[in-house]
């Protein structure tokens, strides 16, 4: 089941959930290669991270997940946000550059296909970066935090299916070494735990991060489908009977 936009947007505007970000955006930041005028997509709940980054994009997308609901992002700018179907992106194919997942492969239906299409939007050479819980990490054990809910991974389920839907895995890296506490006695102290933590404990991160690239020698079989989606309006009318 997926975390609805609301929980999301609470979580991170908590001082448990910026010390989570920050904690990621700095993993992000040592595989992050520049591309200077790229076009970036974020799948799932990414615009925290996408803040971070989109400085040197010639263009930046959220894409948010129907079954999480979407948010207006960014704020006071013109609206670069799409209620979407993981399987079905609104693009064309080779449209992006880059792709960040975060909240996103833990609550695919069907990750395979989610990554495959990912694939196809993806411009030859393409970078894929997803953030992912661990499933050895304290942080998904517990459910007061997004980490905790959906299908954790680990680095051996994540290289395979990524190898399986036509990526190449390159640098992975974790992040979340603190306990998942409200405690702000423990937040103050969070960097120590990263820095500790990469270094005597790093099979017990919170978060995995992995880049991968799009790889263009092997084809990948496509199986025309009708899309198993239909999006109802919440509000639609219905109209009122009158007599002749």
């Amino acid at each position: 089941m997926n975390t609805d936009i609301v929980d999301l947007r609470q979580f991170y505007a908590t001082p448990l959930g910026r010390s989570a970000e920050d904690a990621i955006a700095k993993a992000l930041s040592a595989i992050w290669v520049r591309l200077p005028e790229e076009r970036l997509l974020g799948l799932g709940y990414a615009p925290p991270y996408l803040d971070r980054f989109r400085a040197d994009t010639e263009r930046t997308f959220a894409f948010m997940p129907a079954r999480q609901g979407a948010a207006c992002w960014p704020p006071a700018e013109p609206a670069a946000s799409a209620l979407v179907f993981e399987e079905e992106l609104p693009l064309p194919d080779a449209a992006v550059d880059r792709i960040l997942m975060v909240h996103t492969l833990e609550f695919a239906e069907n990750p395979a296909e989610m990554l495959k299409e990912a694939w196809r939007v993806m411009a030859p050479n393409g970078r894929l970066i997803i953030a992912v819980p661990n499933r050895r990490g304290v942080w998904a054990r517990f459910e007061h935090t997004p980490f905790g809910s959906g299908r954790p991974y680990s680095r051996t389920q994540l290289t395979a299916l990524l190898r399986e839907t036509n990526f190449t895995p390159g640098a992975m890296t974790e992040a979340l070494f603190f306990p998942p506490s409200k405690r702000r006695s423990l937040l103050r102290v969070c960097h120590g735990c990263e820095r500790i933590g990469r270094t005597l404990w790093p099979l017990f991160a919170g978060v995995i991060i992995v880049e991968a690239q799009k790889r263009l020698y092997q084809g990948l079989p496509v199986a025309r489908r009708a899309s198993r989606r239909v999006f109802v309006p919440a509000l639609a009318p219905q109209g009122v009977h009158t007599r002749d």
